[in-house]
């Protein structure tokens, strides 16, 4: 009998600590020296110059992996399959400007919101938009402004990024496309790659988190991070070096 009860608390002590261990991602990832980002190419937040990433996300996510002590990589991911990617591990984070909505909250961990944004209606100038249901829509799969856009009943073809959408509207294979606010006001208009296209509405307002794997710790690890960083002001320094501190919610 004694034998059998120190065998049944061996198992419940290994069951236990299977549970703690797969959710404990800020040990996993300090154990591998290497924080994975999953991102898409998306200016002032993600984006690749000279060879390296750069931009406000990548920015902080870098400080965020120097403080874990480990390595950082990102990965150009499909935001389709950003949830198959955390659950199979081929990420660590979705890290890219993600919208904090019902259906990010309930298939990952999030992080408090960070910053905040909306959806906008990118076309170009001159285009008659007093009835946008008549026009064709460029939109990025899986992204929140894919998902507004079906909600209006605009007519929609999903593309891979948002910069692919904006490729679409200046080619004019696309009548006007819908992306991140902070993402126009970084790419169209005056002084940008697309100085010929403009925003010609603001379909709603939203907010940006971190996406991590279900009921994983490493959300906890960096809302902590966001509110040091905003405490010595690196957090603020980083945002107005891309032109996010209007939209920064940590100061």
């Amino acid at each position: 009998m004694k034998k059998l009860a120190i065998l049944f608390a061996s198992l419940m002590l290994l069951v236990g600590c299977g549970t703690t261990s797969s959710n404990d991602d800020v040990a996993y990832i300090k154990e591998k020296g290497l924080l994975i980002v999953g991102v898409t190419p998306f200016k002032p937040m993600d984006y690749e110059e000279n060879g390296t990433w750069v931009g406000f996300d990548a920015d902080v996510a870098k400080k965020v992996a120097e403080d874990l002590g480990v390595k950082v990589e990102f990965v150009s991911i499909d935001w389709d399959n950003k949830v198959l990617e955390l659950e199979n591990k081929t990420i660590d984070v979705v890290w890219n400007g993600m919208t904090l909505n019902d259906a990010n909250k309930q298939a990952m961990e999030c992080t408090e919101p960070y910053c905040n944004n909306a959806q906008t209606v990118i076309v170009k100038e001159g285009t008659d938009t007093s009835d946008l249901t008549k026009l064709s829509f460029a939109v990025e799969a899986g992204s929140a402004g894919e998902e507004i856009a079906k909600e209006k009943g605009f007519q929609v073809t999903s593309l891979e990024t948002q910069a692919d959408t904006l490729l679409e509207v200046s080619a004019g294979t696309s009548d006007a496309s819908v992306i991140d606010l902070i993402m126009a006001g970084a790419t169209v208009g005056e002084g940008t790659s697309y100085p010929d296209l403009v925003i010609a509405e603001q379909l709603n307002s939203e907010e940006y988190a971190v996406g991590c794997r279900k009921e994983s710790n490493l959300a906890a690890y960096i809302n902590d991070a966001f509110k040091r960083y905003a405490e010595d002001g690196s957090l603020q320094a980083i945002a107005e070096q891309y032109g996010v501190e209007e939209a920064l919610l940590f100061k």
